[in-house]
């Protein structure tokens, strides 16, 4: 059952997909450490996160452990399920109060990249790795 899960298809432009999503996921995480005040803990308390401090840590941690597994294309469709919560998270948590406070378009700006992320991940979930990933390599 796990082999069937991590098996992927041979498609290669799968790649594209997980060089998007894994390196935006990727250097978002790593921000949270970088600019702790206004991207990690700062940002996560200036939302109204509980522990917003062990928040903004343990997703900055998951995001860049998922996003390595993602470029390596190793246990994608496991590693995208979390970004996908986080994305889907994102999205309802803080782009719903840039729509009350702001209006429908300057959300639609602001939550591009999310959008994108999820359209992403999800490819990446029904797809797998595809062709040059670590999963196609030693699972199929």
């Amino acid at each position: 059952m796990i082999r069937r899960i991590l098996a992927t298809e041979e498609t290669g432009s799968v790649l594209f997909i997980r060089l998007m999503v894994g390196g935006i996921f990727l250097s978002e995480g790593l921000q949270k450490f970088i600019y702790p005040s206004i991207l990690g803990g700062g940002r996560f308390l200036s939302i109204g996160f509980p522990l917003p401090y062990f928040s903004a840590y343990f997703d900055g941690v998951l995001q860049v452990i998922c996003a390595v597994l993602v470029l390596l294309g190793l246990f994608t469709r496991f590693a995208v399920i979390p970004l996908l919560v986080i994305t889907i998270f994102s999205l309802v948590a803080i782009q719903s109060r840039v729509l009350v406070d702001q209006g429908l378009f300057p959300m639609l700006h602001a939550a591009r990249t999310d959008w994108c992320m999820l359209l992403g991940t999800c490819y990446l979930l029904l797809k797998g790795g595809g062709r040059w990933s670590l999963d196609r390599n030693w699972f199929s």
